[in-house]
């Protein structure tokens, strides 16, 4: 599980819950329950690293602050 902090909060727009992972530019994920919007972030996060890896940028260390804010 990585360790990037994680802002989970209701969509009435979208109608779901939204996750926005600050550290890393872009990664974001949503899903019908907090958890399993937590579950979507992981898999983002994951995509996300693969990808600055496979292009070579620089992947930033977790700061270890908040993990889940709902």
């Amino acid at each position: 599980m990585y360790k990037y902090e994680t802002i989970i909060y209701w969509s009435e727009e979208d109608q779901s819950f939204i996750a926005d992972v600050p550290e890393l530019p872009g990664c974001m994920a949503h899903g019908v329950s907090p958890e399993e919007t937590l579950a979507n972030a992981q898999e983002a996060m994951q995509l996300w690293i693969d990808t600055a890896r496979e292009f070579g940028d620089p992947i930033p260390e977790p700061k270890g602050r908040r993990l889940i804010y709902a």
